[in-house]
């Protein structure tokens, strides 16, 4: 699935958004409301993704997995989220975790953890954030030590999605202090390892399905072959998987919106209201108008960013940035607006909106907030780019 035209999906990605809505519809969906309720692991949209293969589709081929380009990821995203945002961090968080491995690691790395992954028999999370190092990266202070066969990891990282399910994690620590950010590197920690443990989960304001905890090293032990990449280029790593994976919240924010216009729709057609259809009302039709237009705007700038992704193209930077910045604000302000057309039942537990619109929140404060994204906009747009 690598060719792709800007207005016109090819009938392969057509076909890909169809097999994946029904499974949503089937196996998925009717479980989001519990999940949200008793703030627990998805784990039937877990069984039932891995059962299709779309719980990880950006593994390439030669690793076991499904080869989907950017695209087709974000498609997978986006239909999943639609139905249930917290079960559509299992493909999101999978190709966070991974896309170091993806990106800077050596043959060997890539085929110890690839696999198991794109097979369905693990999952991979991301620790970049600290406590007092979440936007300032380069702040970190979690610190891994040489040793004689390896290195000795010390410190923690907050708020890491999917901690504690996932079974690898891709790590950035302080190798050299005196380097800055160039004294930062990559490594891949196993949650068998002894020394590492997990904080008590977050509570949270959405995404409740999705384990947000700690992680915490104790003196771990990793060996010199868990290194991703070349020492002090950990920062640098990280900052190129954002530029990737970021365009992932932008397609999850574009279906968590679809979801929300669709059961807005649903709603007003069918509520009556001094004797017709609410949404015969024109100030009604104004907002529904607005919502629309915010939403597919969103989804034409997010392909954009992922086509952009697929070709790593040198404006990747800003369109990422751009995608995931505009379609989660843009996601915020439509389930505000699904939640006020549906009035007090909008309010309720009885409809999935309340839900929607606290699951969105957050798409505009992970893998960077939106005020960071915009100043990456900003300072690519000084440099020139995009043209």
């Amino acid at each position: 699935m690598s060719d792709f035209h800007l207005y016109q999906l090819g009938v392969e990605y057509d076909d890909l958004r169809a097999s994946v809505r029904k499974l949503v519809d089937n196996e998925v969906a009717p479980h989001a409301a519990e999940v949200d309720e008793e703030a627990r692991f998805p784990q039937e949209a877990y069984d039932a993704l891995r059962s299709a293969g779309f719980h990880a589709p950006h593994i390439a081929e030669q690793y076991d997995g499904m080869g989907a380009d950017a695209l087709a990821t974000c498609l997978v995203i986006e239909e999943v989220a639609r139905g249930c945002v917290s079960s559509s961090l299992i493909p999101a968080v999978n190709k966070l975790g991974s896309m170091p491995v993806i990106l800077a690691g050596n043959d060997d790395v890539k085929r110890r953890y690839l696999p198991p992954v794109a097979r369905g028999e693990a999952m991979f999370a991301y620790g970049l954030s600290e406590r007092d190092a979440g936007s300032d990266t380069a702040s970190m202070r979690t610190r891994a030590t040489k040793t004689a066969d390896g290195w000795t990891l010390r410190g923690q990282k907050s708020w890491i999605t999917n901690a504690g399910v996932a079974d690898y994690y891709t790590v950035m620590a302080v190798t050299d202090p005196d380097a800055g950010s160039r004294g930062i590197s990559a490594f891949v920690v196993e949650k068998t390892d002894q020394g590492f443990t997990f904080g008590e989960k977050e509570r949270k304001l959405g995404i409740k399905g999705s384990p947000t905890r700690e992680l915490l090293f104790d003196d771990v032990h990793l060996p010199a072959e868990r290194l991703v990449g070349d020492e002090g280029q950990g920062l640098k790593i990280a900052l190129r998987t954002l530029d990737h994976t970021r365009i992932t919240i932008g397609a999850q924010a574009v279906g968590l919106a679809q979801g929300a216009l669709d059961a807005a729709l649903a709603y007003v057609k069918e509520r009556k209201q001094f004797g017709k259809a609410v949404a015969e009302f024109q100030g009604i039709q104004f907002m529904l108008a607005d919502m629309a237009m915010k939403l597919e705007a969103a989804r034409q700038l997010v392909y954009a960013a992922a086509a952009k992704s697929e070709r790593d193209e040198a404006d990747l930077a800003y369109f990422g940035a751009a995608a995931k910045a505009f379609a989660s604000d843009a996601a915020m302000q439509i389930t505000t607006d699904a939640v006020q057309l549906l009035g007090g039942a909008g309010y309720t537990r009885d409809f999935p909106l309340e839900r929607m619109m606290r699951d969105a929140k957050i798409t505009q404060i992970y893998e960077g907030t939106n005020q960071i994204q915009r100043i990456v906009i900003a300072r690519n747009l000084l440099k020139g780019l995009p043209h």
